[in-house]
């Protein structure tokens, strides 16, 4: 992304494409007003640079060249620095067809704007010192959030809970490099020993509270992209019959035809707040159609790429090679096992099913009746949450560029650590613990390069 310039105008289409009952064009900078006075004619006659801020206006759009009329419209000014960010916007809300939103757009960039670069405005925020760089992060999390939970860490984050318990911890490491310094400018050696100590103890404490915020990086990822879950079963087990159940509706064809599903099924399904990255895969057998083979090896894939396996047989019948050859993909993966059909005579063999699973919960269900449904979502929210994390946790860290950062942060507390061991010198502590600091930093913005900057930002869409 270039370097954006305070003196530039963006403009960009705010709202989704496709048609809707309103459109927003939205320009931020310097020459919004300007621009809005050229194109806004109020119902009143006034002029859209004299309009108080944050005030809602009727009119209309007219094209200054031919005098037509575009579209009716209502304007909405928000002078700096009470915008979003922190510039002057303003935002144009016309009915939501793309040819008005386009026209408006087109004027907007021929009288001085220029098109926005994806995520451009909220990266003004940024730069502007409205929100750090973790809340600008999440921004995005609160678009793309699938379920209450995703939306409230979401939400958490962008008001700033996690930022303020990184820049509390940024706070701490301060503290210890000051009391070290202290120390070195009075270089009696009880002193240098006394503050080694204390500041051992303080290390102690600051990696407690980041252990806390990476135990929440599993549970918090899992909210923010899904937990990525395949079902595997020979044909015709009941795969696409669970999809259906848990999606709540039929989603996947359902026959009694064996290796009725070729392709790979995948839906977000909401399970008590986690959100399910399901994947219904087709039927795991030897084959001799070229396409339900393909179909095969691509859920041979998914399963080493998946963070759940459900894993369905069919109580109704003995465990045969295929089944067999579902259970022997499981070892080193999370994975429960799902005895379906159990509302009718039970032939299969449960000690031969425990061996295969190695401790693994083993759930028996009936997909048609519904048993053992809820029984199943609670053990996936349970695995989801890890056992540790409960769902009102204040922070979480759902971010895999926060959770790495976290963990060299650690790491170089480890070594801060090593180095009072070792009884170096109280300014090779303060190295250490310096770049613990500055890795925090690159979780805010602090301390991070344009480049990571501009590569956060591209993941925007435009107009955000």
């Amino acid at each position: 992304m270039n370097t954006v310039s305070s003196d530039d105008t963006i403009s960009a289409i705010a709202t989704a494409i496709g048609e809707g009952g309103i459109g927003i064009v939205r320009l931020s900078g310097g020459k919004a007003l300007a621009i809005a006075d050229k194109l806004f004619i109020a119902k009143s006659g006034k002029q859209a640079s004299t309009f108080p801020s944050h005030h809602v206006v009727y009119g209309k759009i007219v094209d200054p060249d031919s005098g037509e009329t575009v579209d009716e419209v209502i304007l909405i000014t928000m002078r700096a620095p009470r915008s979003y960010t922190r510039e002057d916007i303003v935002e144009i809300h016309c009915h939501g067809g793309p040819v008005p939103l386009k026209r408006i757009l087109d004027l907007t960039l021929t009288l001085g704007a220029r098109m926005a670069e994806p995520g451009e405005f909220t990266k003004r925020a940024f730069l502007n010192g409205r929100l750090d760089l973790a809340q600008a992060e999440a921004v995005i999390d609160v678009i793309r959030s699938k379920t209450d939970m995703s939306l409230k860490v979401a939400m958490g984050n962008l008001s700033g809970q996690l930022s303020d318990k990184v820049k509390a911890l940024r706070q701490q490491i301060l503290r210890m490099i000051a009391q070290l310094e202290a120390a070195i400018d009075f270089p009696e050696e009880d002193i240098e020993e006394a503050a080694a100590a204390d500041v051992a103890l303080l290390i102690g404490q600051v990696k407690s509270s980041i252990d806390k915020l990476l135990a929440t990086a599993q549970t918090g990822r899992i909210l923010r992209e899904g937990l990525a879950t395949v079902i595997i079963g020979k044909p015709n087990v009941g795969k696409s019959s669970l999809l259906n159940a848990l999606l709540r509706e039929k989603r996947a064809i359902v026959t009694d035809i064996p290796g009725t599903t070729r392709d790979i099924i995948e839906e977000y399904v909401n399970i008590r707040g986690v959100p399910l990255k399901i994947i219904d895969t087709a039927g795991i057998r030897e084959t001799a159609d070229v396409v339900e083979k393909i179909g095969v090896e691509r859920a041979k894939e998914l399963v080493n790429q998946a963070d759940l396996i459900l894993v369905l047989l069919d109580s109704s019948s003995p465990l045969t090679a295929e089944d067999r050859g579902v259970l022997e993909l499981l070892p080193g993966r999370e994975a429960i096992v799902l005895i379906n059909k159990s509302d009718l005579p039970s032939r299969l063999d449960l000690e031969e099913v425990n061996h295969f699973a190695k401790g693994r919960k083993v759930l028996k269900i009936s997909v048609v009746q519904g048993d053992g449904l809820e029984e199943l979502e609670q053990v996936i929210v349970d695995l989801a949450y890890s056992g540790r994390i409960s769902q009102g946790e204040a922070a979480f860290v759902n971010n895999v560029r926060h959770a790495d950062a976290l963990r060299q942060a650690n790491f170089r507390l480890d070594e801060a650590l090593a180095t009072i061991g070792a009884r170096m010198p109280p300014d090779c502590v303060v190295v250490d613990l310096r770049a613990a600091w500055e890795k925090l930093g690159e979780i805010t913005g602090d301390t991070v390069g344009e480049d990571i900057i501009d590569q956060i930002f591209t993941q925007f869409c435009i107009g955000k």
